[in-house]
This record gives structure tokens, C-alpha cells and sequence, in this order.
């Protein structure tokens, strides 16, 4: 009975030290983690395997994602999640189930960017902090990306596509040409190409918030890197009053009301209503993060972001040193390459001039063999001409040493020593132009004789050749595969930046940063060349009223920067009495 109460006991124990945990899913932009974690438990840090024994924070999740994704701009990002219809951010003070987020596990947070930069190029400092701004599609390869590949690429949205009178080839056949123009391009610069684009439009990193004024007119809030903006709802592009961060000393609410106190004591505050508490809440952190950013930039960095910057330089000038040691391989590669192709055409070539060399040489020894034939049956036709011709000769002296008796025999007599004489003198024309043919024929085949020994001399010349071509060809491609220069290359690579000449290191940059401009004055080129090409082809009565105020816009030379600048001209406090009259 007792050995039965100790082993309930024992069962209960046991029962009791089983952690309650929870299951995270966590959604990057192109991936997603999961996390096994804890409720109840010893106080101690998250563990290996992506789990933990403590009652988490949001701050404990958050860092947990952000070391696997080896980010240390930790400052832009924040994990966000929905609740009834609003978008809100998890808290890193409070702990991650004390949010108002949905019972079912797996428990889904979405980390994106929460506060973005004003100049991309000059604050993105890491390589995964630009990618996950950007993700990209890769370089061009001319054998992958055959005709039809963006059949099923999302490049375009559908309404960009709708407003222009192109078909999906047209779009197709423009797209593909610029990414062969940019092949070899390395992905941090396509990258930050792609988002010095970006950050200029007019909507970038903006938030907006439906408000009220105190007269009760419907407006747009927009909360960005800059400051805040007063919008009309039609018009996302353009801000009617903006106020820098610089301006503003204190944000509060007190339920649905927003408290602004610039920063100069002397203007009165000014208030504005939104439509529920919640959405105070992420206003208010949205104005506390961008706020903290702004005053951050225009400091001196801190001493972890200037060892950032210091390695981001030697990861750029190593990265640069491996392109340039790739590209020259690649150089080398080609080369070797196109000197094997040209061996092997012109190891065909001599193979095709050797077969019509031995293809020659048959057709002399054939017609040698024709003319010593012929030469020969002319010889002695002319032998049998010759011995015709004495032989009627010698008829022709018997017949005159013969007597005529009778003038008839006479006449008879002299009619066939007139035709023996003629058949004589046919027979002697026939023999010499018979000798002169079997002359010729002779000259013939000596000339049939030495085009064959010609023909047999160029056969070895090119057999000769051939066997050389083959053992270049043979040495030449192996060039790819085992070059002593690349072993030295890579070997040089393993060096301490801190040992090295920084001046030279620096003139490299300097020349790379010049270089890179360049690149980008020509794709800011091309994109206007493009915008001209495509514009005739645009279908005005498609325009969506953003895009006629942004065609507007551009049209009067106003910029998202430009627009702020004017706008803050006038006096904080004339602006917040325009707010109030709105």
C-alpha cells in the first residue's frame, strides 16, 4: 500500500516537472523557423535547437530570430501579427503570450522591417540587413533563361501591366534584355539599385492612419523616417503639412486622442483623433522608433556600428578581390575555352583537306595509270604506222623496177605508184602525229606523276599538323582545371587586412565607389530611356488617380524630399494652425 502511495506520489512529481511549452512559427520574407518554447520553467537562457526553459519576452524571441539570421541591425525590425483586423508589433518588454495574439499554435510572427532608412546606401550596413529589405532573382544565364522563362515570374503587378498596350512577349523580350545588360552584376549592388529606387517614391516606408482634426475632418496620418504628415485621404503621394522629428518634443494619447507638443514651448500643442486605441498604440511606437532613429543619424555612430562599417569595408574589399580573382578564372576559363574550339575547327579543317588530299592523290594515280596506258597502245600504233610505211615503199620500188609492157599497164602502173605514194605519204603524216601524241602523253604522265608526288608530300604535311593540333588540344584543355596562378591567388587571399597597406586598400574602395557611381548614372539613364520608350505605349484611361498625382508630380520636377523641404519653409506654428483649419 505504501510502495502504491509513494509511486502515485513519484507519478504526480514527475507530472509536475514537465514544462508546459508553446510552438512559434516565425515568417521571414522568404522563410520560415520554428521555436519550441517554454512557458514554466528554471530561469535560464534559450538553449540550442531553438528552444528555451523561461517565460519569454518578446525581446528574448526576437534576439533569438535575429542570431539565427545573423542580423545585427537589429534596430529596423520588429516581429509583427494581426489581431482583429490590426496590424500590431510584439512588445520586447512584455512577455510574448501576454500579447493579444491567437490561442491555436503554432503561434505565427511575421518579422519584417518596422523602420525604414532615409538613405539605404548610407545606413544599411550588413549584407543580410540589404537583402532582407530586397530579395533578389539572380543572375542572368542565357541557358536558363530562355524564351518564356517569366511565364510564371510575378515581376509586374497585373496593374502595371493592364495600363500598357504590351503583350506578356513585348514586357518579356524589354525585361530580359536589361538583365542580359546586367549579367555579372553582384547581388549587393543590384540590391541597393533596386532600393535607391525605391526609397525615393513617394509612399515609401510610410504609414498610414485614418484621423480626424478638432473639426472633425477626415485626414491622413503618415508616420516615416522623416516625421509626420497630414495627407487628404485621395492623396497618399503628396503630404499637406508635414513636421520633421526635429520639431517635436513630446507624442502621448489618452484613449482615441493624440497629443503632439512641438518642440518649441511657445506653440501650442496640437491634437488629432483616430478611430480606435489600438491603432494609438502603433502610432505611438511608430513615433518612438522613427523618432529614436532620426535623432540616432545625426549623431556620431556608436562604437558597434562603427565596427559594423569597419568590417563591412574588409568584407567589401575581400568580396571585391574574390569577384576580380572569379573574373579573371573566368577570363582564363573562356580563353581556354575558345583556344580548344579553335583547335578543334581547324583540327577538322585539316582533317577535311586531308581527305580531299587522298581523294586528289587517287584521282592522279588513276589518270597516270590511264595516260601510261595510252601512251603505250599510241606507241605502238605508231611502231605498226611506220612499219605500214616501208612496207609501201618497198612496194612502190618493186613496182617501178617492174617493166610495163603495155601503156595501159603503164598507166595502171603509174595511177598505183601514185596512189602508193599518196597512202605512203598519209601513212608517214599519221606516224608523226602519232609520235607527237605519244610525246605528249609522256609529258602527261610526267606531269600526273609529280602532282601526285605533291599530293603525297601535303598529306604528310597535314598528318603532321594533325598529331600537333591533337597534343595542343589535349594540354589546352586541362588549362581550366589545373592553373598554378589560381593556387597562388588563393593563397594571397588568407592575409591579415590589418598588415596591409590601408592607403592602398582605400584608393581601391575610392576607385570602386567611383566605378559603382558610374554604373548607377547609367542604369538612372537606361530607366528614363525605357520610361520614354514605353510611355506612347501607355493607356491613359487606365490611370489610376495615384498615377495621374504621381505623373503630376513628376512632371513639375517634385520629389518625395522636395515636397517635405517646401512644406517645412513656413513656421512650425503656422503649420499647426493650417492643421487645425483643415
Amino acid at each position: 500500500m505504501a510502495g502504491a502511495i509513494a509511486s502515485r506520489m513519484s507519478f504526480s512529481s514527475l507530472k509536475r516537472k514537465q514544462p508546459k511549452t508553446f510552438t512559434v512559427r516565425i515568417a521571414t520574407m522568404d522563410a520560415e523557423m520554428e521555436f519550441s518554447c517554454e512557458v514554466t520553467g528554471r530561469d535560464r537562457a534559450p538553449g540550442a535547437g531553438g528552444s528555451a526553459e523561461v517565460k519569454w519576452k518578446g525581446k528574448d524571441l526576437f534576439d533569438l530570430v535575429c542570431r539565427t539570421l545573423g542580423l545585427r541591425e537589429t534596430w529596423f525590425f520588429g516581429l509583427q501579427y494581426t489581431i482583429k483586423d490590426t496590424v500590431a508589433w510584439l512588445k520586447m518588454d512584455k512577455k510574448v503570450l501576454d500579447h493579444d495574439v491567437p490561442t491555436e499554435e503554432p503561434v505565427t510572427f511575421h518579422f519584417l522591417a518596422k523602420f525604414y532608412p532615409e538613405n539605404a546606401e548610407e545606413e544599411l550596413v550588413q549584407e543580410i540587413t540589404q537583402h532582407l529589405f530586397f530579395l533578389q532573382y539572380g543572375d542572368y544565364d542565357p541557358n536558363v533563361h530562355k524564351r518564356g522563362f517569366l511565364a510564371q515570374e510575378e515581376l509586374l503587378p497585373k496593374r502595371v501591366i493592364n495600363l500598357y498596350q504590351m503583350t506578356p512577349e513585348m514586357w518579356e523580350e524589354r525585361i530580359t534584355a536589361w538583365y542580359a545588360e546586367h549579367r555579372g552584376r553582384a547581388r549587393d549592388e543590384a540590391e541597393m539599385e533596386y532600393l535607391k529606387i525605391a526609397q525615393d517614391l513617394e509612399m515609401y516606408g510610410v504609414n498610414y492612419f485614418a484621423i480626424r482634426n478638432k473639426k472633425g475632418t477626415e485626414l491622413l496620418l503618415g508616420v516615416d523616417a522623416l516625421g509626420l504628415h497630414i495627407y487628404d485621404p485621395d492623396n497618399r503621394l503628396t503630404p499637406k503639412i508635414s513636421f520633421p522629428w526635429n520639431e517635436i518634443r513630446n507624442i502621448s494619447y489618452s484613449d482615441k486622442e493624440f497629443t503632439i507638443k512641438p518642440l518649441d514651448k511657445k506653440i501650442d500643442v496640437f491634437k488629432f483623433n483616430s478611430s480606435k486605441l489600438r491603432v494609438n498604440k502603433l502610432i505611438l511606437q511608430l513615433c518612438i522608433g522613427n523618432h529614436d532613429l532620426f535623432m540616432r543619424r545625426r549623431k556620431a555612430d556608436s562604437l558597434e556600428v562603427q565596427q559594423m562599417k569597419a568590417q563591412a569595408r574588409e568584407e567589401k574589399a575581400r568580396k571585391q578581390m574574390e569577384r576580380q580573382r572569379l573574373a579573371r578564372e573566368k577570363q582564363m576559363r573562356e580563353e581556354a575555352e575558345r583556344k580548344r574550339d579553335e583547335l578543334e575547327r581547324r583540327l577538322m579543317q585539316l582533317k577535311e583537306e586531308a581527305t580531299m588530299a587522298n581523294e586528289a592523290l587517287m584521282r592522279s594515280e588513276e589518270t597516270a595509270d590511264l595516260l601510261a596506258e595510252k601512251a603505250q597502245i599510241t606507241e605502238e600504233e605508231a611502231k605498226l604506222l611506220a612499219q605500214k610505211a616501208a612496207e609501201a615503199e618497198q612496194e612502190m620500188q618493186r613496182i617501178k623496177a617492174t617493166a610495163i609492157r603495155t601503156e595501159e599497164e603503164k598507166r595502171l602502173m603509174e595511177q598505183k605508184v601514185l596512189e602508193a605514194e599518196m597512202l605512203a605519204l598519209k601513212m608517214a603524216e599519221e606516224s608523226e602525229r602519232r609520235a607527237k601524241e605519244a610525246d605528249q602523253l609522256k609529258q602527261d604522265l610526267q606531269e600526273a606523276r609529280e602532282s601526285e608526288r605533291r599530293a603525297k608530300q601535303k598529306l604528310l604535311e597535314i598528318t603532321s599538323k594533325s598529331s600537333y593540333t591533337q597534343s595542343m588540344n589535349s594540354s589546352t584543355t586541362a588549362l581550366p582545371t589545373d592553373l598554378p596562378s589560381f593556387n597562388l591567388i588563393s593563397e594571397s587571399l588568407s592575409f591579415d587586412f590589418k598588415d596591409t597597406d590601408m592607403k592602398r586598400l582605400s584608393m581601391e574602395i575610392e576607385k570602386e565607389k567611383v566605378e559603382y557611381m558610374e554604373k548607377s548614372k547609367h542604369l538612372q539613364e537606361q530607366l528614363n530611356e525605357l520610361k520614354t520608350e514605353i510611355e506612347a505605349l501607355k493607356l491613359k484611361e487606365r490611370e489610376t488617380a495615384l498615377d495621374i498625382l504621381h505623373n503630376e508630380n513628376a512632371s513639375r520636377g517634385n520629389s518625395k524630399h522636395n515636397t517635405i523641404k517646401k512644406l517645412t519653409l513656413q513656421s512650425t506654428k503656422s503649420r499647426v494652425a493650417f492643421f487645425e483649419e483643415l
